[in-house]
């Protein structure tokens, strides 16, 4: 039998207690044993103040190890204790000092609903719970919220997702950087758990990444389900890439009508250059909330949106990538979740009922906007269509606001055995990048507005319908928007997961819909998302390709799954224009500045 072990802590909370002051004094249990629905036992860590009383309780559940001291979590708990509240730091179900079996995502409704009851009714607790957290420690909030936990205040689910098919898959695509993901980060640990050979530390595990060939031979193997690394650690990525996507086995992770069963007040946190789920699901969450809250006084959620990559550190930065945006761009991370956390959890009569409900940041013009509405105030519909013209000034193909006036088609030829391949620390192209040299590939169309005469800001959804014919059954088709300044910059907007859509899957059904010889097919567009003013003198460009790899998985072209073939065709893909097949961007154009 294990019992927790208790370790009174002095901590010193910087700025706040002068050299010659005491440190406050902070009452740590360290393993402390939280038992499951099912019998496992999970441990976590307890912190709270050193005096007698009862506590506001927060938790932060994680797969990374609650002893991981990342210094930017470190810095939130202890202003959270600083402030009167108990921590509860968690690890996960599987991982670290946790039992049980990790299946990534899939217990976290049921464990953060027991976990949340189980504080409430602490002896040092007063019963009001609230939660935070990013990414992964993000997700496990939405999962528990929606199991309904009767004392479930508020939280604050930063840059995680509203669904499955914009999670693990994209417009129907997989993203193989989940390999990435699941064999760095995950496999050192479940080794150790389970007494398997290989490496036990990250920096083992990442050698041996890099040894087997990185991003390209891993992530892009195929077919993808022979990839052999992860078989004994991890059988949940097999599972994954099992049940395509829009699959209705997903639907126990999928958020999307259950909206109504969350009673907490919900602060939603992404970045336009966040993982492509996290903007997505920042936005789809706050607008469900909203309707399932219709006509209350008090909706009790929010939305900011800032110019960030993902990860608390990119939140107090002021450049994405190599786009700069200047000190305006940086917000202090914990103090906006503790204030949220101080106003709905214990009641505390400060700022947040005063705020707008919407905080987005205006890339380009580098400042924030407030507005009481999303879509944003004087928000208008704009069309600009692409046209298979090649502009005197650029070479490009044109894009403009005015109908094509005749039907035509350009095409390019598609090769998955030589995909688009951008390559950054993350293998993902992490931020807003100059990708100007795309435009000199052939796999990739190139189309391109005059020059701006005015600064346009376009906030919002962007909408996109392509029409697409090819001479393969399958092929995936991404959408890149760029911001190109004169000095021909130019600037990609968002992730690229909001910009792709696999052909066959253009319907979101389970069922697949190959095309058919000449067959031409619009593609909908639906997730993309950016804050943007084109200022005077720039120009709006787009990118059709058919990868970008080695993050997303390839379409082999060929009729067949790339998680069960390792044959690949060229395509030609050929995009339709005029008034037959109004291939179109629909900018969310702001009127008024």
């Amino acid at each position: 039998m294990s019992f927790p072990l208790i370790v009174i802590c002095l901590i010193n909370f910087g700025c706040l207690a002068k050299r010659s002051e005491s440190p406050p004094l902070v009452y740590v249990e360290k393993n402390v044993p939280i038992a499951m629905h099912d019998g496992t036992v999970l441990r976590a860590d307890v912190r709270r103040p050193m005096r007698d009383g009862k506590y506001p309780v927060l938790i932060f559940r994680t797969p990374y190890s609650k002893d991981e001291g990342d210094p930017d979590n470190e810095k939130t708990f202890s202003e959270a204790v600083k402030r009167g509240y108990a921590m509860v730091i968690q690890d996960v179900r599987g991982r670290f000092e946790s039992e049980g079996e990790f299946v990534p995502y899939q217990n976290e409704g049921k464990d953060g609903y027991d976990t949340i009851e189980w504080a409430a009714s602490q002896p040092w607790s007063d019963g009001r719970v609230g939660t935070f957290g990013l990414s992964y420690p993000g997700a496990v909030q939405w999962l528990a919220a929606v199991e309904n936990p009767p004392h479930l205040k508020a939280m604050v689910p930063a840059m995680c997702f509203s669904s499955m098919d914009q999670f693990v898959y994209f417009g129907g695509v997989f993203e193989s950087g989940w390999a990435n993901w699941a064999y760095r980060y995950m496999t050192p640990n479940l080794r150790v758990k389970k007494n398997l050979p290989g490496p036990k530390t990250y920096e083992e595990t990442n050698a041996k990444w890099g040894a087997l060939g990185g991003a390209e031979a891993i992530q892009g193997w195929l077919p993808a389900l022979d990839m052999p690394y992860m078989k004994d650690t991890s059988p949940y990525y097999d599972t994954w890439l099992e049940h395509q996507p829009y699959d209705p086995w997903w639907d126990w992770g999928n958020l999307h009508g259950k909206y109504s069963r969350v009673k907490a007040a919900v602060l939603n946190l992404s970045g336009w250059y966040d993982e492509s789920y996290g903007t997505e699901g920042a936005v789809t969450n706050y607008l469900g909330l909203l309707r399932a809250r219709a006509g209350e006084a008090d909706p009790r959620t929010r939305l900011i949106i800032g110019p960030w990559i993902h990860g608390v550190e990119a939140t107090g930065q002021a450049s994405a990538g190599d786009r700069k945006f200047g000190e305006s761009a940086k917000i202090d991370y914990h103090q906006v979740v503790l204030d949220f956390l101080d106003h709905y959890v214990r009641g505390i009569d400060n700022n947040e009922s005063s705020l707008k409900a919407v905080r987005v940041y205006n890339m380009g013009r580098n400042a924030w906007i407030d507005s009481d509405n999303w879509p944003l105030g004087d928000t208008r519909p704009a069309d600009y269509y692409l046209r298979p013209v090649k502009s005197r000034g650029t070479g490009f193909n044109a894009i403009q606001t005015r109908p094509v006036p005749r039907n035509g088609m350009v095409s390019f030829v598609a090769d998955p055995a030589t995909p688009v391949t951008v390559k950054d620390e993350f293998d993902t192209n992490f931020g807003g990048f100059d990708l100007r040299g795309l435009a000199s590939r052939n796999d990739v169309l190139t189309f391109e507005t005059e020059p701006f005469a005015a600064d346009l800001v376009a906030v919002g959804h962007i909408g996109a319908e392509i029409y697409a014919s090819s001479d393969a059954p399958d092929f995936d088709l991404y959408v890149r928007i760029l911001d190109v300044a004169p000095d021909g910059t130019a600037f990609n907007l968002e992730s690229a997961g909001h910009e792709v859509l696999r052909a066959s899957y253009r319907d979101m059904t389970k069922e697949r819909k190959l095309l058919r010889p000449g067959e031409v097919v619009q593609l909908k567009y639906r997730n993309m998302l950016s804050g943007n003013t084109f200022k005077k003198g720039h120009r709006l460009r787009v990118y059709l390709m058919a990868s970008w790899f080695p993050t997303y998985s390839r379409n082999l072209q060929t009729g067949q799954l790339e998680t069960v073939s390792a044959k690949t065709s060229k395509a030609k893909i050929n995009i339709h224009s005029g008034p037959a097949y109004p291939t179109r961007l629909v900018l969310p154009v702001i009127l008024t500045n």
